[in-house]
């Protein structure tokens, strides 16, 4: 690990507006003595998929957590017959109109019986995510639609996914992209909601809750190698975000900043590269 690395957490979406933004945590993990600690600097706020395709043009290197899924099941690829190989499986998808995609979507699920309607990425049941195909409530379908495509375009490298190649970068400007699902973390603090995107749930108890996992991310009690460092105005400001998007965007930078700690980040030798794998999930036991 560098003694000192920029990290980014992207809580991410695929409609941002000026009131909901994709908002990015940035800051810097630093090696020391005990624990490594990472630094939050600053957090940023981009309100179109242009500032986002902007922000990702910039100069300068960096690893990332970006909370959006960075592909789709190999079932659902193969029994569809879309690429198997990820780079041009990614241009294929974000290539689809979404109402075809949907289409597709909806036959698998209808074909199926109840309780067993969606195709899983192997890295989505470890992680108590949404399985990558959904595209309601949440709609994690159209947030790798919207994002994964430009991230590629952008000339990002994806480890996960073995590209542009197997070996990590050593380039100090290489800007390195891993998956990240800022639930998994939330949860080994306090399993209750601590979020929503209506106001008329803000209560007392999610912004409790959103403490609690923030003083779990200071403390090193929330199953990372890495500890969060933020001045106190702005964890208030992370606490009274009732969205709960600058609490996830500091959580995926966590994840990455763990990840930047392990040899190979931490990824599954085993793993599908067409699938990838979310950051800080523990690999399977084989």
């Amino acid at each position: 690990m560098q003694r000192e690395q920029q990290i980014l957490g992207v809580d991410f979406s695929s409609a941002p507006t000026a009131r909901k933004p994709i908002t990015v945590a940035v800051g810097r993990l630093r090696a020391t003595a005990g624990p490594a600690t990472y630094q939050l600097e600053e957090i940023r706020e981009l309100p179109s998929l242009d500032a986002f395709e902007a922000f990702l043009a910039e100069p300068g290197g960096w690893l990332g957590g970006f909370d959006l899924p960075f592909g789709q099941p190999r079932t659902l690829i193969e029994h569809e017959g879309w690429p198997t190989d990820w780079a041009a499986f990614v241009r294929f998808y974000c290539g689809r109109p979404k109402d075809e995609l949907r289409e597709v979507f909806r036959q698998w699920c209808n074909a199926r019986p109840p309780g067993a309607k969606f195709a899983w990425r192997k890295a989505d049941r470890p992680a108590g995510s949404s399985p990558a195909m959904r595209w309601t409530n949440p709609p994690v379908a159209w947030m790798m639609h919207a994002g994964i495509g430009r991230m590629l375009d952008a000339g990002l490298v994806f480890p996960a996914h073995r590209h542009p190649s197997a070996s990590p970068p050593r380039r100090v400007s290489a800007k390195i992209a891993l998956e990240a699902y800022p639930a998994f973390t939330a949860r080994a603090v306090c399993r209750s909601s601590y979020k929503s995107d209506t106001p008329a749930a803000w209560t007392t108890q999610r912004q409790a809750n959103r403490e609690q996992i923030l003083t779990g991310l200071c403390r090193g009690t929330a199953g990372l190698s890495v500890r969060l460092k933020v001045n106190r105005r702005t964890g208030q400001r992370i606490i009274e975000d009732g969205r709960g998007d600058l609490l996830d965007a500091v959580i995926c930078s966590l994840q990455a900043a763990r990840a930047a700690t392990l040899r190979g980040y931490g990824l599954p030798r085993s793993l599908d590269p067409l699938e990838g794998w979310i950051a800080s999930v523990p690999p399977p036991v084989l």
